[in-house]
């Protein structure tokens, strides 16, 4: 019955306060949907970058050989570099970091297909090339296989743009095409992806083949580079190391000659990317907080304002029979209700921006906000405690008044 009347009261008090109960919660509508938005965007744009990093592949590092440029053994530097086949046997034989290796041979050559002719980036590799750069086939094509490798297959699996320049909306699986006067069938096309960085141009413009069709069609006997992944991308870096001393070893240059060997380790980035965006989500995270502590100071002072107006009010109560205890849990229940609705207000409202956003087309840039349960739970624990503190200084000076002293005020 006590908290049935409680409520009552609550509800009397809230709405002949009008204005002001729209105001205090407005404050903490706002700054509700400032967290959860900044918390959202950051997190939806973390992902996104995730993502189109992962555009040229998971913790992948591409090797160039190059030329010496430390002396070594009594041979002095400038000496060129030449890696084949049997360099990639020895690593996967030998390595024990490595998980996925492929050699790329590259050459720019002309396609044929009925009247049209152009010339296009062709990539001759092995199938574990696929799965380490992302580059997955349509439904309905496959990328090269080992067969094809052993075979030298005349094969070839397109970039999406690439296709849709030489066959429109029409599939081109199956359909025949000429490579360096060649014919080659059409095995696959590559699902559209984000790439935003590349070290040998886009894969949605190129030719891929397996890597022996492409020495015998091009007559290429050195590899134009490789590329590896390590078993733990934890120890890429130990991956890279073991590369370089086996490579080193049989080629006779020093293995902390970074020219002899040009590495680029991809998962450096991710690593950069991922603790560039905790600084990010970090900062815009305190901003929130902030914003949403400036609308409990704004709740503290209209409750204070509220106490004051209502002392006489109080005094009564308590000359009545109303305990201190029982005048703090009114006021602590007003704060906590006008900042849960207006906490809840604030989530809806952030949940509907969320929502509507990738109806814009925005999100191949900033990805999809997203008001995970995490950012939801984090926003709502900091509300209870801001409205808690809102709330009790306040209620603790109404349930400390002298009723004699504020009956008479």
């Amino acid at each position: 019955m006590g908290s049935l009347n409680t409520l009552r009261q609550l509800i009397r008090d809230l709405r002949s306060q009008r204005l002001r109960t729209f105001l205090t919660t407005f404050g903490i509508v706002w700054g509700t949907i400032a967290v959860s938005l900044l918390l959202a965007f950051g997190e939806g744009l973390h992902h996104q970058m995730i993502k189109n990093a992962a555009g040229l592949g998971n913790g992948l590092v591409i090797a160039w050989p190059s030329s010496t440029s430390i002396p070594f053994e009594g041979m002095g530097r400038g000496r060129e570099v030449h890696l084949d086949e049997s360099d990639m046997l020895l690593l996967k034989q030998r390595s024990r970091e490595i998980d996925a290796l492929s050699s790329e041979y590259r050459e720019w050559l002309i396609l044929q297909q009925g009247s049209k002719r152009l010339s296009v980036d062709v990539s001759g590799v092995h199938p574990s090339y696929g799965e380490m750069r992302n580059v997955i086939p349509r439904a309905g094509g496959r990328f090269i296989n080992p067969i094809d490798q052993r075979l030298k297959r005349r094969v070839a699996f397109l970039g999406n743009e690439l296709a849709e320049t030489l066959f429109g909306a029409s599939d081109p699986v199956g359909q025949i095409i000429r490579i360096h006067a060649s014919p080659f069938t059409i095995i696959g096309v590559m699902q559209p992806k984000i790439q935003q960085s590349s070290y040998s141009g886009r894969d949605k413009e190129k030719v891929i083949i397996p890597a022996t069709t492409m020495q015998m069609l091009a007559g290429q006997k050195y590899l134009e580079n490789f590329i590896f992944t390590a078993r733990d991308i934890g120890r890429t870096q130990q991956a890279s190391d073991e590369v370089l001393t086996i490579l080193a070893e049989k080629h006779r240059f020093d293995s902390q000659d970074e020219e002899a060997l040009m590495l680029w380790d991809t998962s450096e980035q991710a690593q950069f990317l991922n603790t560039f965006m905790f600084a990010f989500r970090l900062f815009v995270g305190i901003v929130g907080i902030l914003t949403l502590v400036v609308g409990g100071i704004g709740v503290s002072n209209i409750m204070n304002v509220v106490v004051e107006e209502r002392t006489r009010e109080i005094g009564i109560k308590m000359a009545l029979g109303a305990k201190p205890g029982s005048v703090l849990r009114q006021f602590m229940l007003e704060t906590l209700v006008i900042t849960g609705v207006g906490g809840l207000l604030g989530l809806g409202i952030a949940f509907g921006i969320c929502s509507a956003v990738p109806a814009l087309g925005f999100t191949d840039v900033i990805g999809v906000p997203t008001v995970s349960s995490v950012v939801a739970g984090t926003t709502a624990l900091l509300l209870g405690l801001i409205g808690l503190v809102a709330g009790f200084f306040p209620a603790r000076s109404a349930a400390a008044m002298d009723p004699v002293v504020a009956m008479k005020t």
